[in-house]
C-alpha cells in the first residue's frame, strides 16, 4: 500500500522557519522524482520545489528561502522553509512521480503574526 505522509506544518511568525517531512512507503522511493506543491485558499495548486536524480528546482517565489532534500535510506523528502512570508500560507503536499504519481494528504502551513 502506497503512502505519503507529510508532517511538520504549523503556525509560524513571518521571518520564521519550518521543516516539512514526507515519509514514503509502499514503493521504491529512491527511483522516484519527489516534489513539494502547495495550495492556498482560492488558488490553484502550484509546484514549490522538486528533486530528481539529485537535481533540485524551485519556484521563483521560494528560491533562496526554501531547500528540498531527500534521504533515500529513510524514504523521506524534506522541505526546509526559511524567511517565511504570509504569502507562503497554504496546504503543502508532497508528490512522488515515476511512471505514475502518488500524493500525500497535505500539511497546513500558516504564516501569521
Amino acid at each position: 500500500q502506497v503512502q505519503l505522509v507529510e508532517s511538520g506544518g504549523g503556525l509560524v511568525q513571518p521571518g520564521g522557519s519550518l521543516r516539512l517531512s514526507c515519509a514514503a512507503s509502499g514503493f521504491t522511493f529512491s527511483t522516484y522524482s519527489m516534489s513539494w506543491f502547495r495550495q492556498a485558499p482560492g488558488k490553484e495548486r502550484e509546484l514549490v520545489a522538486s528533486i530528481t536524480n539529485g537535481i533540485t528546482d524551485y519556484a521563483s517565489a521560494v528560491k533562496g528561502r526554501f531547500t528540498i532534500s531527500r534521504d533515500n535510506a529513510k524514504n523521506t523528502v524534506y522541505l526546509q522553509m526559511n524567511s517565511l512570508k504570509a504569502e507562503d500560507t497554504a496546504v503543502y503536499f508532497c508528490k512522488a512521480r515515476l511512471w505514475t504519481e502518488y500524493w500525500g494528504q497535505g500539511t497546513q502551513v500558516t504564516v501569521s503574526s
